[in-house]
């Protein structure tokens, strides 16, 4: 069954579509999930539950059976914490100041926006702190995410103009973000992955490839072999939840230090094994950002130096060996 490609789970809708055909005998719920497989099941029961999903025009229930050309529509996924969210004084590392929009290098570590157990010292709160208009824009102008622990470039938009041509240009898949990933194992040539991704099939937290998920296309390149590991440049065609560690699992190669998608590390030297515990993060940074300049329209990139936590990881990983 096809699914439908967004950037984030907060992009869908308002939306009104048609049920396919395949969706015959599920519950609602259940076809829910398998159009938008960003959101969990649990979520689209909510959603229901709020009235944010109508069917036929009329109230919709989770139970409810679907056979396929039903009107269904669906209200904006809300805000992913809908507290208010307060400015707080906190470091942000600016790499571009523009009317439009900022260009910011995200530390590891720091969480992206407010959710459940994380209210404060997330990067949305330093961003209200230090620019009080975003209080006018949605998300405060987030566009797009990284995971808590990659580092890396992120555009945020100054204003409600600027925010509505930068998502344009993501879901049009022209904003060009270009990762620095390590991975475990020597690659020996790079390429092309596309496969689907959506919720692992058990463990709800995690994504996988799935039949059944997102399309998901990263593109790959080897840029420096180490003894055991090798330094790959990643590429985002699209942008799904965890789609380079999940892809670079698939591929065999997953990321070295990575704690959820990383598996075991092969038999190592001491020191190498204590750099990667001690690293405490997946070896993931976005070290380029390229997009149309909302305004004028004209080409922009960044480009930032690897992250040193990562740098002095792969110096003690070039000396690496297999005992």
């Amino acid at each position: 069954m096809q699914s439908f490609h967004y950037n984030s789970p907060e992009e869908i809708g308002p939306l009104e579509l048609s049920l396919p055909d395949a969706c015959a005998g599920l519950r609602l719920d259940q076809a829910l999930v398998r159009l938008f497989p960003e959101l969990s099941r649990a979520r689209w029961q909510a959603l229901i539950e709020a009235g944010k999903v109508r069917l036929d025009g009329a109230e919709a229930r989770s139970k409810s059976k679907v056979w396929g050309g039903e009107s269904l529509w669906l209200e904006n996924e809300p805000e992913p914490f809908s507290e208010e969210v307060l400015p707080q004084n906190l470091p942000l590392d600016t790499v571009t100041l523009d009317p439009s929009f900022r260009v910011v290098n995200k530390p590891a570590g720091l969480v992206v926006h407010p959710g459940h157990g994380n209210r404060e010292g997330t990067l949305q709160n330093a961003l209200l702190f230090h620019d009080p208009l975003l209080q006018g824009v949605p998300r405060s102008g987030l566009v797009h995410r990284l995971d808590k622990e990659t580092s890396g470039l992120m555009v945020v938009a100054r204003t409600l103009a600027a925010h509505g041509d930068l998502v344009r240009q993501l879901q049009a898949r022209t904003v060009h973000r270009h990762y620095w990933a390590l991975v475990q194992g020597r690659m020996l040539a790079g390429g092309v992955v596309e496969a689907p991704i959506g919720r692992h099939p058990t463990q709800r937290t995690r994504m996988a490839v799935v039949s059944s998920g997102r399309h998901a296309v990263t593109h790959y390149d080897v840029v420096q072999n180490l003894p055991c590991h090798t330094l790959v440049e990643c590429r985002l065609e699209t942008g799904r939840t965890h789609q380079i560690r999940v892809h670079l699992q698939h591929l065999g190669f997953p990321l070295a230090a990575d704690p959820v998608y990383g598996g075991r590390e092969a038999v190592l030297d001491e020191d190498s094994l204590r750099a990667l515990k001690n690293f405490g993060r997946q070896a993931l940074h976005a070290f380029h950002l390229g997009f149309m300049h909302p305004v004028t329209h004209q080409p922009c990139a960044w480009d930032i130096p690897m992250a040193d936590d990562m740098v002095q990881l792969m110096k003690v990983l070039a000396h690496a060996s297999f005992i």
